[in-house]
């Protein structure tokens, strides 16, 4: 059996974004626009963190600590948007500065500084929202898309290259999350959450273009729903299983190599900082929360990870 720990005792609406950046871990809450940050658990050696999953937790719904339980420490507020932020990766030269996937565009995060970078072209007329980013080794950010009523066929996947262009890569998803790349940067992995899907695709490396899309998992929606994914050093997929309170690990070939239960029935992302697995959750939506609803919960994953990947601006 799996131990699973809550990392602090907050509890957010929808945690997502996980990122290992520096000697941190980065998250948002993204309906209430925050950006957050814990120390690395376990450090970069991966060690197992302590604290008790399904706790009593010390804080609330809305993310505010109320205090450390089992001595742990909450979250650290690194920034708040007025509008909903999906992600961020770390900007390179920069330190302490964020890309954010935030609202209906891209947004620089320094200090307390938030400045417009781009804005994509909508693919629908309804409502939408960026959802989940992640950047490749040259530096590109890639972001999904949803309509905030969750329609079929709204939303897409923008890249925003370095030097400031965006361009719409793929159209006619529903909630595109992931996406993640494999440890040579020329497979990207991409989910469709109410689908079910998660599809592959080859990259080229130098401009970026997608090509040989094909279907790499097919979840049955009794084991919940892909949301966000992040790859280990080997090159094995891990999906967060949203409504399904778990989290798969896959063969590069598509075959199921590990199956990990956490107490958290609606886990939205991972992330391997050194061997420790990384597991955001949100409460939203839940008529009758459960006490790890919400939590970030860490574990020992037996593969190891890397640090998120920069992206590069121009004149950066």
């Amino acid at each position: 059996m799996t131990d699973v720990t809550e990392l602090t005792p907050d509890r957010l609406e929808l945690g997502e974004g996980s990122r290992w950046i520096g000697d941190r871990l980065v998250l948002v809450d993204i309906p209430a626009g925050r950006l957050l940050a814990a120390p690395a658990p376990g450090g970069t050696a991966g060690g197992t963190p302590g604290g008790t999953a399904g706790g009593t937790p010390g804080g609330t719904a809305g993310g505010t600590p109320g205090g450390a339980a089992g001595g742990q420490a909450a979250l650290t507020e690194l920034a708040r948007l007025p509008e909903p932020l999906a992600a961020v990766a770390p900007v390179a030269g920069r330190p302490g500065a964020f890309l954010a996937a935030a609202g209906t565009g891209f947004a620089l995060i320094e200090g307390d500084t938030v400045r417009p970078v781009a804005r994509p072209e909508p693919v629908t007329a309804r409502d939408w929202r960026m959802n989940d980013a992640v950047a490749d080794r040259a530096g590109r950010l890639w972001a999904g898309s949803m309509a905030c009523d969750q329609s079929p066929g709204c939303g897409a996947l923008y890249r925003l290259d370095p030097d400031g262009s965006v361009r719409t890569v793929l159209t006619g998803l529903t909630i595109a999350n992931g996406p993640a790349f494999s440890p040579d940067g020329r497979t990207m992995y991409l989910s469709d959450t109410p689908l079910g899907h998660v599809d592959s695709f080859d990259v080229d490396p130098d401009t970026g273009e997608l090509s040989g899309r094909r279907s790499f998992v097919r979840l049955d929606p009794a084991h919940g729903a892909p949301d966000g994914l992040t790859t280990d050093a080997d090159g094995y997929l891990w999906v967060a299983l949203f409504g399904g309170g778990a989290v798969h690990r896959y063969r590069p070939d598509g075959l199921l190599d590990r199956r990990i239960p956490v107490p958290a029935r609606q886990p939205t992302s991972v992330c391997l900082i050194g061997t420790t697995l990384v597991v955001t959750s949100g409460r939203g939506g839940l008529d009758d929360p459960g006490p790890a609803d919400g939590a970030v919960l860490v574990t020992a994953a037996g593969a190891r990870g890397g640090p998120a990947l920069p992206v590069r601006m121009a004149g950066g």
